[in-house]
């Protein structure tokens, strides 16, 4: 690379700055391609040994090292131990590879970097999220009332619904405004309701919105790991009954463990009962509505939120999701006018800020991968994709079914299996552990005091010829 490349600052119309452009991004992906050496999803190397390598380089020096001497120290200390999500050997979490279009579209992305709070600063990218809002509201069956806006994950998006809907129920049941008066004094009495294996964003919601972790409370779940709406029920009535005021029950549609999918339509129903409103949190299960097993996740139209995760079934990169209310003034939480970014005169001029939607104020152009994705792939696209997880994931547990060796307590619903191999806690420890050292990630989780494995199974390059090859690793591990 020439000089002028090695100090090239930023891109321009110039000959010369498009020509230093290519030529870091080719390196880059040339880096890329030449650190992967074997099909493994991780190096092997000890945490220690890791620490101590990236501990010892140089951060900020006083004279900068230039691009191919920084790039060479990328490539030789960090590349080869960076987690390699595409591979058939990583399984652990929800945590997809990228499809190949989706990095190019961050390639867009981070070179263009719109911000989405107001449109003067990302005219094109403002719209295609728009319209992304209102084709993905009508895939959920949800109608022209509906909106919605891109988050940075489903933690983001489950407790900017939280925020959202506590303030709906105040206004509504006391007419009460949250935004400009915060918290009524008796604040305390309210309550959030979510399955007791639910997201943990639902506490750290509470808290930041003032009510504490007290106020969300913990609805068991029935030998499927799924909300018993009649226990539920119960114990709604008992608190309504003592005078306190459930505000939002939640619906998890996927389950972190298990893929475990809440029934929508009895939450729906309590839900009126008690005058609350009722979120679906579908960071995992959201994909399945592309998939030929939708219906496992119900009717999530009769929700008034939805969460929704692109960087999960939907195998975009991080990060990439959205919140979609049925109505959308229920947004009006977030809205706040500045003169010098989102000013009322040039809303009424057609010009759309979307910081008026969000927690957020400077924003990626996330939308921009969903575009990209659902446009290239289309509904046949990623129901072959999808399918192909819920499949696999079936297959495994009906393999180690079969198998004395393992127990598989819990049938999976979309693409993970919580299973174990006999023989106690510590054995199942050790081989999650060898097998990390050999390249291969898997989970690990508990469940019902047991310490137990996981296969999340997203990757749809994985096959049942790896997955047998899998069950005989880890029965002989």
């Amino acid at each position: 690379m020439t000089a002028k490349s090695d100090n090239f600052t930023v891109l321009s119309s110039s000959a010369e700055d498009k020509a230093a452009f290519r030529a870091v991004i080719l390196s880059t992906l040339d880096a890329i391609l030449d650190s992967i050496k074997d099909d493994s999803a991780f190096s092997g190397i000890d945490p220690y040994k890791l620490r101590e390598r990236i501990g010892a380089l140089e951060f900020l020096p006083e004279t900068g090292d230039g691009w191919d001497s920084t790039l060479e120290s990328v490539k030789r200390e960090i590349l080869p131990h960076m987690l390699r999500t595409w591979s058939t050997s990583y399984m652990p979490h929800l945590h997809s590879p990228a499809l190949v279009e989706s990095i190019a579209a961050e390639l867009i992305i981070s070179t263009f970097n719109s911000s989405m709070d107001s449109w003067d600063q990302g005219p094109a990218a403002t719209e295609i999220e728009t319209k992304c809002i209102k084709e993905l509201c009508a895939l959920f069956g949800y109608g022209k009332e509906s909106d919605g806006v891109f988050t940075s994950g489903g933690s983001q998006s489950n407790i900017s619904a939280s925020v959202a809907l506590r303030d709906a129920y105040l206004s509504k049941r006391f007419g009460w405004d949250a935004k400009k008066k915060g918290l009524p004094e008796d604040a305390r009495k309210l309550r959030l309701y979510t399955s007791e294996i639910s997201h943990f964003s639902f506490e750290k919601g509470a808290h930041m919105m003032g009510l504490g972790y007290d106020a969300v409370v913990k609805l068991p779940v029935d030998d499927k790991e799924r909300i018993d709406t009649a226990k539920a029920l119960e114990i709604i009535q008992r608190d309504y009954d003592e005078g306190l005021y459930p505000f939002l029950v939640t619906a998890t549609i996927g389950t972190t463990d298990f893929g475990s999918i809440d029934n929508v339509f009895e939450l729906r129903k309590i839900a009126d009962r008690f005058g609350m409103y009722l979120h679906a949190d579908a960071a995992y299960g959201s994909g399945a509505i592309l998939s030929s097993y939708k219906d496992r996740i119900g009717d999530l139209s009769l929700a008034d939120s939805i969460t929704v995760d692109f960087h999960k079934m939907f195998l975009l990169p991080i990060s990439a999701s959205a919140l979609l209310v049925k109505d959308s003034s229920t947004l009006d939480a977030f809205q706040l006018h500045a003169d010098y970014l989102n000013r009322e005169e040039d809303e009424e001029d057609g010009y759309i800020n979307l910081v008026g939607k969000s927690m957020q104020t400077t924003r990626r152009a996330d939308a921009l991968k969903v575009y990209i994705s659902f446009r290239m792939r289309g509904k046949d696209g990623y129901r072959k994709i999808i399918d192909t997880a819920i499949e696999n994931a079936a297959y495994f547990y009906g393999k180690i079914s079969e198998n004395p060796a393992f127990i598989a307590p819990i049938a999976p619903e979309l693409s993970s299996v919580v299973f174990a191999v006999k023989g106690g806690d510590e054995k199942n420890k050790k081989i999650r552990r060898k097998l990390l050292s050999e390249g291969i990630v898997i989970g690990q989780t508990v469940f019902n005091g047991r310490t137990m494995l996981k296969f999340t199974l997203l990757n749809p390059a994985l096959t049942h010829a790896h997955i047998d090859e899998l069950i005989e690793k880890i029965q002989n591990s």
